[in-house]
């Protein structure tokens, strides 16, 4: 299979000026995650433009719907009816993703969706560049239950992801012999977490997986911290906190409430290949400074592919640009990525790590090749062993020295 590549080698005298939506709420409850997303993308456009190998360069139009889901359908209508758009980067929770896809199908347009997400969903007018539950949770959980244990506390914010994730969790953990201790929701932003850690503590469940997203989340870890430091039956790795949705960024500012924690992810900006190399060296400074996260790696993939698309189909309509894509690898800073055919989801790889004293993600384990999608986990083995042996139908992780 031939590989499309984001590097260019010949000049090019005029090109064609190509319109991308990027919709992401940086401002809202969810900033902070959502912002990398958008600074993945911008830099992204700016790299592509700076190539002298393509007929065309890439215009951002941004669009804030401001954490307001009611505003996500309204700003995406906009983009592609309004203005010559027919791909958008963006939307962070599957709460607005959902909102904005039948906008996207009605238009004809794609939305390249670069965040982690719970599954269940499949759209032709979506491209899925962020884990689905086969590559996220059920690799972490595999190696979480024959290490730590199989009683948990689950907690998540209040909207599709924190319901969807607690779902699958628990429904692993009763299959694999297991319980769930409790399972607690709050609405996004909400930083009454108090009784919650209470809870924990009386219950004192093998580990805790934590689906709540921005500030819930922070609140949620400094209060676990102060419970690790107080009790020595919570030392800090004794009952640790699992997630599927923290990034490099986010533990970092925590620190050192972040030590101890686990989570799983296509990217970590401590990732060895020549890939990753050539796309941290092309960031600036400053970028750098501020922490490379999956989401800031996914959005700057999605970019890339739509430009390796375009290319391929001589600017072509969106399905055309997705065509293309889909008939070839793409190298990107997650490594050789492909899309799947029928679900429009990426292959992609599982890396388990665990934030150390530093406030630093250091990788413990990834798959040895790239993961399918399988977004509704029809194929799936959803039984952890006692062994933890990892079924053989599936990737193995490996142990990273």
């Amino acid at each position: 299979m031939r590989r499309l590549s984001f590097f260019g080698e010949r000049d090019v005298l005029a090109r064609q000026t190509i319109d991308i939506g990027v919709l992401f709420s940086c401002s809202g409850p969810y900033a902070a995650p959502a912002e990398q997303g958008y600074r993945g993308a911008m830099a992204a456009i700016a790299a592509v433009n700076a190539r002298d190998d393509l007929p065309f360069r890439l215009s951002p139009v941004v669009a804030d719907p401001e954490g307001n889901t009611d505003r996500y359908a309204a700003l995406a209508s906009e983009l592609v009816s309004g203005r010559s758009v027919q791909h958008v980067v963006g939307c962070t929770t599957s709460w607005s993703r959902k909102e904005v896809i039948p906008v996207m199908e009605k238009a004809k347009a794609l939305l390249w969706y670069p965040c982690v997400y719970e599954g269940f969903e499949a759209s032709e007018n979506v491209v899925y560049v962020g884990a689905c539950a086969n590559q996220h949770i059920l690799p972490l959980l595999e190696f979480a239950l024959p290490v730590f244990g199989r009683d948990a506390f689950l907690v998540g914010s209040n909207y599709i992801w924190g319901w969807e994730s607690c779902r699958i969790a628990r429904d692993v953990l009763t299959r694999s012999g297991g319980q769930v201790l409790g399972e607690r929701y709050v609405p996004i932003g909400d930083t009454d977490i108090d009784r919650i850690v209470e809870e924990i503590r009386i219950k004192k469940p093998d580990f805790i997986l934590n689906s709540l997203i921005g500030d819930s989340s922070y609140t949620f870890l400094k209060a676990y911290r102060r419970l690790c430091e107080s009790d020595p039956d919570f030392a800090i790795g004794r009952r640790p906190v699992l997630s599927c949705n923290l990034s490099d960024n986010e533990v970092l500012r925590l620190s050192p409430d972040s030590e101890g924690i686990f989570t799983v992810s296509t990217y970590f900006e401590a990732i060895a290949n020549p890939l990753n190399t050539a796309f941290l060296a092309g960031l600036g400074e400053e970028t750098r400074s501020a922490g490379i996260t999956a989401f800031f790696a996914q959005g700057y993939t999605s970019v890339l592919m739509i430009a390796a698309g375009l290319a391929e189909s001589g600017m072509g309509e969106a399905l055309d640009v997705l065509a293309a894509v889909k008939a070839r690898d793409v190298a990107t800073p997650l490594g050789p990525l492909r899309i799947d055919e029928g679900n429009n989801h990426i292959h992609a790889r599982a890396h388990i790590a665990r934030v150390a004293a530093d406030g630093r993600y250091e990788i413990i384990r990834q798959s040895t090749g790239l993961i399918a999608p399988d977004p509704f986990l029809t194929h799936s083995n959803l039984v952890v062993p006692e062994t933890g042996a990892v079924p053989p139908a599936k990737p193995v992780l490996r142990i990273v020295k």
